[in-house]
């Protein structure tokens, strides 16, 4: 059991828990909306990709996001999951990242879908 993301109480009253699957999909979500510098004693954490959505638009931007997100998700996930593709897309003040990955104690792969308003 693992604690959920984000912190809240459940209904018992205690600190919510949650499963294998759903821990290893907030751990991608921390990875990608967290800005580096964000965290005091791992500044270097996250992908910094909220940064990008300022930038000019355009089929190099969309590649270069990618490969930093894939990147980001390497450097700190690889002892739990092997990630095997990313999408990213900023349409209409939203940016979509579908990530596929396969954690390293399971047989298939698992794909994730975050969203958010920027």
């Amino acid at each position: 059991m693992h604690i959920d993301y984000p912190f809240h109480v459940g209904a018992s009253g205690r600190t919510a828990g949650t499963d294998d699957d759903d821990y290893l999909r907030d751990l991608v979500e921390q990875v990608l909306f967290t800005a580096p510098g964000e965290r005091v004693n791992r500044p270097t954490f996250g992908s910094g990709i909220l940064r990008l959505v300022f930038e000019p638009g355009g089929a190099e931007v969309a590649t270069a996001t990618q490969f930093l997100v894939q990147a980001a998700l390497q450097q700190w996930l690889a002892d739990l999951i092997e990630v095997q593709a990313v999408q990213v897309e900023s349409r209409d003040s939203t940016l979509t990242v579908v990530v596929r990955y396969r954690p390293h104690a399971a047989a298939e792969a698992r794909t994730a879908v975050f969203r958010r308003p920027v």
